[in-house]
């Protein structure tokens, strides 16, 4: 089924649904995790097409999936020892069926389907690690497992970029001005000549610089000027730890309220769960849009950047509202 973005669809029945699942509780080696289970029987819009996703374990470029889509919900870490990091959830097409429209006398969601046997998509929240007695909690997502439920895909292989557009995931105006500035910046990577655009330089030398706000959520904050973060980051882009790289350049000087504090991650590679020293901060409509970097051009996963204190300013409620404006 070639879903586009927009359409009505509804997830099937979880008995449907775990017919549909190997022993290791996924389809494809896509894992159907239990944070999935209370959207079961609800209708939801595509909101992108699946068909890639840019590896964060291994290479950092775009892999090819196959039959997936979004639907606009994220993982709420629940049944995955509290990570916060909000993924975006895989949907296989053959776990949803079309839609005329929103649920009827939609009510309220529960958390798990009664009377159903889980134990499959359970189980499968955790892992085994090469060492047998290693008794680290390890877990098992669609993230951990993303590169075994994926293929590898050439930047080149132009077909991608035709389902960006017939998908609807990239309007004509998105791909005509970051496809162009892809094609440049693989060129002055191949040709060692010329310079990047854009591109982020961090200028604070080996110390980097820190500070506390102690920023809540649904607080008003405003994004440093690229200048004022590059001058908090070493020679890597980074600031203790966490990286600021040229996706995150179009939030700079905008508004945006604070969605999250985050310092519980699982490692995608090692499946362990990360406590972060110092917490990252989400901003309320701020995700990676792909637009960049040509290895993860177009990348629909929308993963939260996550933001260091000391690269954003706390704003006055008085002052003007919270942008909702996005690179696209």
């Amino acid at each position: 089924m070639n879903y586009r973005v927009g359409d009505w669809v509804e997830v099937l029945g979880p008995e449907e649904i775990l017919q549909t699942l190997d022993d290791t509780g996924a389809l494809d080696a896509m894992p159907f995790m239990p944070e999935m289970l209370q959207f079961a029987g609800k209708r939801l819009r595509i909101s992108a097409s699946a068909h890639k996703a840019c590896d964060t374990i291994d290479s950092y470029r775009n892999r090819g999936v196959e039959d997936s889509v979004h639907l606009g919900v994220r993982c709420d870490g629940s049944a995955h020892g509290g990570c916060q990091a909000g993924c975006l959830l895989y949907w296989k097409t053959t776990w949803l069926k079309p839609a005329a429209g929103p649920t009827p006398q939609n009510g309220p969601v529960t958390s798990r389907p009664s009377g159903v046997d889980t134990s499959v998509v359970d189980r499968a929240t955790r892992a085994f690690g090469p060492d047998p007695s290693d008794r680290e909690v390890r877990y098992s997502c669609q993230a951990t497992r993303l590169v075994e439920a994926s293929s590898p895909l050439r930047r080149t292989d132009v077909r991608q970029y035709w389902k960006d557009f017939a998908s609807g995931n990239v309007s004509l105006w998105a791909m005509s001005r970051y496809l162009p500035l892809a094609v440049y910046n693989t060129l002055v990577s191949k040709l060692g000549h010329g310079r990047k655009i854009p591109s982020v330089k961090g200028l604070a030398g080996q110390i980097t610089p820190s500070e506390v706000l102690d920023l809540q959520p649904g607080e008003l904050v405003e994004v440093k000027s690229a200048d004022e973060i590059m001058r908090t980051l070493n020679a890597k882009s980074g600031n203790r730890g966490l990286y600021f790289d040229e996706e995150m350049l179009p939030f700079c000087g905008k508004r945006y309220r604070v969605k999250q504090r985050v310092d519980r991650l699982i490692d995608e590679r090692a499946g362990v769960m990360m406590t972060m020293k110092t917490p990252g901060i989400v901003l309320e409509d701020v995700v990676c849009m792909g637009c960049y970097h040509p290895a993860r051009l177009f990348c629909p996963r929308g993963i939260y950047p996550y933001w260091r204190e000391i690269w954003l300013k706390r704003v006055e409620e008085a002052g003007r509202p919270a942008s909702n404006d996005s690179p696209n």
